[in-house]
């Protein structure tokens, strides 16, 4: 009599065993790294916590104070939003006009992109940052060249409320080589056959532009926008560099972020700067959420 034996298949979870091995890196790193942090950010934004006693539940408290009686994060937000609506749509229109000319298929193309792309790179580190408040400062680059050239004394421009966050804006135009990079990837995806038939149709070049490239490169403009904008309000080294953390003069360069720093390291008050990074995310998914929401009448896919 023969008996047969039957060998039990293994389990989702033991034929996916590997798998998950090979996550395990990516799992610490997500649990420990980024999602515990954030429940345990959020868990402080309820609290008095100032890194030298235990932490005690004070409700609202921090979130009322925000909302009511902080007179600096008003500022903060004025000077923050002043950076987001003016540097990511001048960032975006340099990267644009530097993709349109690489796009004619100048020699050397590589050799540019990786140029164009290096301050991208360097832009948001520390050695730039100090390299920019030497530029402006009162007997930098810009001043030297002013009284050189058109013998004019220019004022020291980082120092100065008037102009010290425009600094700040230049620097963040400057790094346009990501959305460019982008850019030009877009515009690497567009049909010529559209530009042929409507240069035989006798289109002009700017009925061309506004017509064809930039209907088409809507969804490339949409992604750089979302992802430019959440970087602009995530900004802070340069604005830390620049005024030596205080975000002077007269809070003219008090980026959100440099005022949460100031909260948390400066006077110790980590349950207050908890609610305010807090308050930041809702921020930033508000701004999201209705670029996402206002896609629909702007931006052009294939149909």
């Amino acid at each position: 009599m023969r008996v047969e034996t039957y060998q039990k298949a293994p389990g989702a979870f033991a034929r996916n065993a590997p798998g998950y091995l090979f996550l395990l890196p990516w799992f610490i790193g997500f649990f420990g790294l980024t999602l515990g942090p954030a429940i345990v950010s959020l868990y402080l934004s309820f609290t008095d916590y100032n890194l030298l006693q235990a932490p005690h539940l004070v409700g609202l408290d921090n979130y009322a104070r925000i909302a009511t009686g902080d007179d600096k994060f008003i500022s903060s937000m004025r000077v923050t939003l002043f950076y987001v609506v003016c540097s990511v749509p001048l960032k975006l229109a340099f990267a644009l006009m530097v993709a349109l000319l690489l796009n004619r298929g100048i020699r050397g193309l590589t050799i540019y992109r990786a140029i164009f792309y290096l301050p991208s790179l360097l832009g948001s580190s520390v050695a730039i940052a100090v390299l920019w408040r030497q530029i402006f400062d009162g007997d930098g680059v810009v001043n030297t060249l002013l009284w050189y050239v058109f013998g004019i004394n220019g004022p020291s421009w980082i120092s100065n409320p008037n102009y010290s966050l425009y600094t700040l804006i230049i620097l963040a135009i400057w790094q346009f080589g990501s959305p460019m990079i982008i850019f030009l990837a877009g515009l690497r995806q567009i049909p010529t056959d559209l530009y042929e038939a409507a240069s035989l149709d006798g289109a002009s070049k700017a009925r061309i532009f506004f017509k064809i490239t930039l209907p088409l490169l809507t969804p490339v403009i949409f992604f750089n926008a979302v992802v430019q904008t959440i970087d602009a309000f995530k900004a802070f080294t340069p604005a830390y560099v620049i005024s030596s953390g205080t975000g002077g003069p007269i809070d003219s360069t008090l980026f959100y972020t440099l005022y949460l720093y100031q909260e948390a390291f400066g006077y110790f008050r980590m349950g207050y700067a908890a609610a305010l990074a807090w308050v930041l995310v809702i921020i930033i998914a508000i701004f999201t959420a209705f670029s996402f929401l206002s896609a629909r009448y702007w931006v052009h896919y294939d149909d």
